[in-house]
C-alpha cells in the first residue's frame, strides 16, 4: 500500500493532527501498524548499533523519538476497537496481540539496549540532567528492569511466551465478555412491566429494541458492574431478578463465550511469568513498580477497611428487610430498597432528579463551566471537524489566554459496539519532544433516547461524567517534554486521584446551581433536595464500600495465586477468597465478577484495581484542602494544575503530592467520607 493509499502513513493535516477519520476504513489499520512496527525495530535497532558512548540523547531521547506511526496508529485502533468495534477490528485486535507483544519485548528484553540504559543509571550524577531527565532516566531502567532485561536468553524466550500468549488471552476475555453482554441483554414485551422507569429510560429501551428488529418491545442493555441503573426504579421484582441473573451469568454460561478457561489460564501464565522475573507472585510483580511498593501494603488498607464495611452493609440489610414484602433482601432488591429508604429518611428520589440532569446544561454548565472557573478553560464545540462516530462531539478547548489547549472528543451513548462502563482515551497525546497536540476521548453509556426526546442523566451518571472529565484534564492540561510522561501515563494506584477530585465538583454550590435546572419548568433544582443530597452523602456507603473491596480483594486473590498453586473451578475460588475477608454476603455481590472483571483481566488494572480507594485516600484529603482554601478559585486550580494535573508522569507522584498539600495524606477524610469511622 503506498503512502498516498493510508492516512496513517503520514501526519494529519487537520487541526491538531486529528485523525482523518473521513478516509480512515478498517483496511487501513493492520497494515498501518505492521509498518509501524517495522519502523520503530529499525530505529532501535540503530541506537543499538551505535559504536559512541551511551548519551542521553542517543539512547534515551532516541528511544523516545521512536515508534511515531506505531503510536499514531494504535491511539486511533485501540479507541475503535472498544468505543465502536466490529467482526474486522476485532479480528484484527485478535491478530496483532501477539505481534505487539513480541514487539514490545524484542525492545525491552534486549541486552544491548538495556546495557546503554543501565550505564546512564549508574552515571546518572555525573550527567547534568534536569528533573524531567533524570526521572525519564529512572523510569527506563526500572521498566527494563521489571520487564526481565536481565535474564538469561532462555528466560527471556519464556518470558516472551508468556506475554505473547497473555496477549491473546487478554483480547479473548474481552471479546467474549463483549458478545456475551449483547447477547444477554434483557428483552421485555410488556410495557407494564417497566413500571417505575421513566419516559426517557423507556423510549430509549424501545430505540434499543428497534435498533435490533425487535420493533414494539424493549431492551435493557446490561452495564459493566454488576448492578444495573434500572434495579433502583424497576417494581417489577421478577423483571429486576433477571436483569441481576444475566448480569451474574456473564461469560460463565457455557459455550463460545465462557470465560472461565481463559481467565484461570491468565492467572496461571502471569502467577508462572512473576516467578521468572524474581517475584513471588503477579500481585508482588505488578505493584513493586505502583506507590503501593508490594501487597502487603495493599492488603493492610483493604482488610482494614473490609470489616467495617461489611457490618455497615449488614446493618442496612437489617432497614432494607423492614421495608421487603416478604422481610429478605436479595441482590436485585438492594438498589429498589435502598431508594425507597433514602426517600423515607431524606425524601431524596434519586430517579425523580433526572429532569434536573439534562445532558447538555450537565457539560456545559456544569463539567465545563467548573473547568473555567478552576483553570481558566473555555470548550468551543467544532461542527466542521468528523470524530469516529456520527455521535460522538468534538469540542476545541482554550486556555484563559486564548491559546489552544487541544480538543476534547465526547462519546456519550452505548451501542452494541461499544464496551461497557467509562473511560477516558488519548488519541493524540502531548509532548514537546515531538510537538504533539493533545487529543482525549470520554466514553460514557448513556442509553440514547428516541429522536427529539433530551438526554437526562441518572445521578450516578452525571457522576461519571464529571469523574471522566477528570480523565480528560489530566491529560489536556499534563504539558512535558517527552512522550513517556503525556497525559495520564502515571502509576496505575495514582491515575484514578485527579479524576476523583473532579466529582467534589458536581454538587458544588455554585456548579451545580448552574446545570441542575429542571428540563421543562426551567426551575433550578430545590435548595431543600440538594441539602438532603448533601445530608445522605454516607448513606448505603456499607454497600458500596463493600461491593467495591470484594472485587478489589478478588483482584488481589487471584493474582496473590503462586506458580504452584492449580485452581480449577472459578466459582469456589471466588466463594472462598470473599469469606475470608467477611465479604460473601450473598445480598452484596462484588462490583464485578472474575468472568466480567474486565478491569483485571482485559483492562490493565491486573492486581491493581485497589488503586481506585488507595486513589481516594489523596483524593478525600484533597477535597478537604479545596474547603478549607476558598473552594472553586483560580489560586486553587492553578494550584492543582501546577503540583499534579500539570506533570504528567513527569514527577515522583507521591513526592509532588507532598509539594501541594504540605505533608502526606490523611486517611482519617476518606474513612469519614465512607462512613468507616469506628465508635
Amino acid at each position: 500500500m503506498s503512502t498516498s493509499d493510508n492516512p496513517f502513513f503520514q501526519a494529519s493535516s487537520l487541526p491538531y493532527q486529528l485523525p482523518p477519520f473521513e478516509l480512515i476504513t478498517d483496511e487501513h489499520y493492520l497494515p498501518a501498524i505492521e509498518r509501524g512496527v517495522a519502523e520503530q525495530k529499525a530505529e532501535v535497532a540503530e541506537i543499538i548499533a551505535l559504536s559512541e558512548e551511551p548519551t542521553f540523547e542517543n539512547t534515551l531521547e532516541a528511544l523516545e523519538r521512536s515508534g511515531v506511526l506505531l503510536s499514531r496508529v494504535l491511539h486511533v485502533f485501540y479507541n475503535k476497537s472498544s468505543a465502536d468495534s466490529n467482526d474486522v477490528t476485532n479480528a484484527i485486535e485478535e491478530r496483532v496481540a501477539p505481534l505487539l507483544a513480541a514487539h514490545e519485548d524484542s525492545i525491552r528484553l534486549d541486552g544491548r539496549l538495556y546495557r546503554r540504559i543501565r550505564s546512564l543509571w549508574e552515571r546518572r550524577d555525573d550527567l547534568e540532567l534536569d528533573d524531567e531527565e533524570r526521572h525519564l532516566l529512572e523510569r527506563y531502567h526500572t521498566e527494563f528492569t521489571l520487564a526481565g532485561a536481565g535474564l538469561s536468553s532462555a528466560e527471556k524466550a519464556r518470558l516472551t511466551d508468556y506475554n505473547t500468549r497473555l496477549s491473546s488471552l487478554t483480547t479473548t476475555f474481552e471479546k467474549n465478555l463483549l458478545a456475551d453482554t449483547n447477547d444477554l441483554a434483557v428483552v421485555v414485551d410488556d410495557l407494564a412491566e417497566l413500571d417505575g422507569l421513566s419516559a426517557g429510560e423507556i423510549s430509549a429501551a424501545a430505540e434499543t429494541a428497534r435498533q435490533r428488529g425487535l420493533d414494539g418491545r424493549y431492551v435493557i442493555t446490561l452495564v459493566l458492574p454488576t448492578g444495573h441503573p434500572t434495579l433502583a426504579s424497576l417494581t417489577n421484582r421478577a423483571l429486576r431478578e433477571r436483569i441481576m441473573a444475566a448480569s451474574r451469568s456473564r461469560g460463565a454460561r457455557g459455550g463460545d463465550h465462557d470465560n472461565r478457561a481463559v481467565l484461570l489460564e491468565i492467572v496461571r501464565l502471569r502467577a508462572e511469568r512473576a516467578r521468572l522475573l524474581g517475584f513471588a507472585d503477579h500481585a508482588s510483580f505488578v505493584t513493586a513498580d505502583q506507590t503501593a511498593k508490594n501487597p502487603q501494603n495493599v492488603a493492610d488498607m483493604l482488610e482494614r477497611l473490609a470489616p467495617v464495611a461489611a457490618r455497615n452493609a449488614r446493618l442496612e440489610q437489617r432497614e432494607l428487610e423492614r421495608l421487603s414484602t416478604d422481610g429478605t433482601v436479595e441482590s436485585w432488591d438492594w438498589a429498589h430498597l435502598t431508594e425507597k429508604l433514602r426517600h423515607e429518611r431524606y425524601a431524596v428520589d434519586t430517579a425523580a432528579m433526572r429532569p434536573y440532569f439534562e445532558a447538555e446544561r450537565v457539560y456545559h454548565d456544569g463539567i465545563f463551566t467548573a473547568a473555567s472557573k478552576l483553570y481558566g478553560l473555555s470548550f468551543e464545540e467544532r461542527f466542521d471537524l468528523v470524530a469516529y462516530h456520527p455521535e460522538v462531539r468534538v469540542f476545541e478547548v482554550f486556555d484563559e489566554d486564548g491559546s489552544a489547549r487541544g480538543l476534547f472528543l465526547l462519546d456519550l451513548y452505548t451501542r452494541d459496539s461499544k464496551r461497557g462502563g467509562a473511560w477516558m482515551n488519548s488519541l493524540i497525546a502531548q509532548n514537546h519532544l515531538l510537538g504533539d497536540p493533545t487529543i482525549v476521548v470520554n466514553n460514557l453509556n448513556v442509553p440514547k433516547p428516541a429522536d427529539g426526546r433530551p438526554t437526562l442523566l441518572s445521578y450516578d451518571e452525571v457522576v461519571t461524567a464529571f469523574h471522566e472529565f477528570g480523565h480528560a484534564l489530566h491529560g489536556l492540561l499534563a504539558t512535558v517534554t517527552y512522550p513517556r510522561f503525556s497525559g495520564t501515563n502515571v502509576h496505575r494506584d495514582f491515575v484514578e486521584f485527579p479524576s476523583q477530585v473532579n466529582e467534589m465538583w458536581m454538587l458544588w454550590p455554585e456548579i451545580l446551581s448552574g446545570y441542575a435546572v429542571h428540563v421543562e419548568t426551567g426551575e433550578p433544582m430545590p435548595a431543600e433536595l440538594v441539602e438532603r443530597l448533601h445530608a445522605s452523602a454516607a448513606f448505603n456507603e456499607g454497600f458500596n464500600t463493600s461491593e467495591y473491596l470484594a472485587a478489589a480483594l478478588l483482584d488481589q486473590a487471584w493474582h496473590r495465586v503462586n506458580a504452584d498453586e492449580e485452581i480449577t473451578d472459578v466459582a469456589g475460588f471466588e466463594a472462598r477468597a470473599l469469606a475470608a475477608v467477611g465479604l460473601d454476603n450473598p445480598a452484596v455481590p462484588p462490583r464485578y465478577a472474575s468472568t466480567y472483571f474486565a478491569h483485571t483481566f482485559s483492562g490493565g488494572y491486573d492486581a491493581g484495581y485497589y488503586s481506585y480507594i488507595w486513589s481516594e485516600v489523596l483524593d478525600a484529603d484533597t477535597v478537604e484542602w479545596f474547603r478549607e482554601n476558598g473552594g472553586l478559585t483560580r489560586a486553587n486550580g492553578d494550584r492543582f494544575r501546577e503540583y499534579v494535573l500539570g506533570i504528567g508522569g513527569s514527577a515522583d507522584p507521591i513526592a509532588s503530592y507532598r509539594r501541594f498539600r504540605g505533608r502526606d495524606a490523611d486517611i482519617t477524610p476518606l474513612l469519614r467520607r465512607r462512613g468507616l469511622l469506628e465508635d
